[in-house]
């Protein structure tokens, strides 16, 4: 809690020195979160970087912040090139689960030793999904896991970091790239995160069809997946399940029936 308070003290005073009314885009460099921190008196960031986090995927904006964005509208902090950002308002930010989808019941093929070292529920999700090869089972694509926590450079935006990337491929034998962003816990999805993702495919893997997807632990083994693509300005949301992973014999005949039976 004190971090946070701490936290948005510093992104007020860095967002309202740069902010011009009217305004739907307002930038920042990395520097000034250490400017603003001394000018207040307030124990600079080690890590500035986890201040921005915070704001993207575990907690809202300050609501001086807040009451700027246009109406309808959302803020959102994007990368704009070597250690700076920029507030952008959208109409869609965070990527929420759908609390009314049906369930598909998988057998849970996570191993023991697995679920009992994993450090961090991320971790422990990107694991389920490998392991229950739900990548696989969401696309209908054959999936391989390339590689996971990718850091690298993407022009106009710097240094991001994408959770786990699969290669694939179809029936026909065309190939696509798959990053994978994984939150666990309390922490959000976002929108600027899939938008990174899409640009770093375009940027390293420009001949591969990129299909972006996001996972988010809903509860203990119920897990939501979902598929995004571009859409003219926006990033919307073009699929989303919804998989509970469950020892084999907890799946029953009219459940099984009753899956045979679904539309695509």
């Amino acid at each position: 809690m004190a971090n946070k308070n701490r936290y948005a003290q510093i992104i007020e005073k860095v967002f309202l020195r740069n902010y011009k009314k009217g305004a739907t885009t307002v930038e920042f460099s990395r520097d000034e979160i250490f400017e603003v921190a001394k000018q207040i008196g307030i124990a600079i960031p080690k890590n500035p970087g986890d201040l921005v986090y915070t704001f993207r995927y575990r907690t809202e904006l300050p609501e001086s912040v807040v009451s700027k964005a246009p109406h309808g509208t959302k803020w959102v902090i994007r990368p704009a090139g070597a250690a700076r950002y920029k507030f952008v308002a959208l109409r869609f930010s965070t990527i929420e689960a759908s609390r009314q989808l049906a369930e598909t019941k998988v057998p849970d093929s996570t191993p023991g030793v697995i679920e009992s070292y994993a450090l961090s529920d991320e971790q422990a999700l990107l694991a389920k999904l490998r392991y229950n090869r739900l990548v696989d089972i969401f696309t209908g694509l054959t999936c391989y896991s390339l590689q996971s926590h990718l850091r690298t450079q993407v022009k106009g935006m710097g240094q991001i970091e994408t959770d786990e990337i699969y290669v694939a491929l179809d029936k026909r034998g065309a190939h696509y790239v798959i990053p994978v962003q994984a939150k666990g816990g309390t922490d959000r999805l976002g929108i600027v995160q899939i938008e990174q993702d899409m640009a770093m495919c375009a940027d390293k893997f420009p001949d591969l069809q990129c299909r972006p997807i996001a996972a988010q632990f809903m509860a203990d083994d119920l897990i939501a997946l979902f598929e995004f693509e571009q859409s003219g300005e926006e990033i919307v949301v073009t699929a989303e399940k919804h998989y509970r992973l469950v020892a084999p014999e907890e799946i029953s005949r009219e459940e099984l029936i009753a899956y045979s039976k679904r539309q695509e």
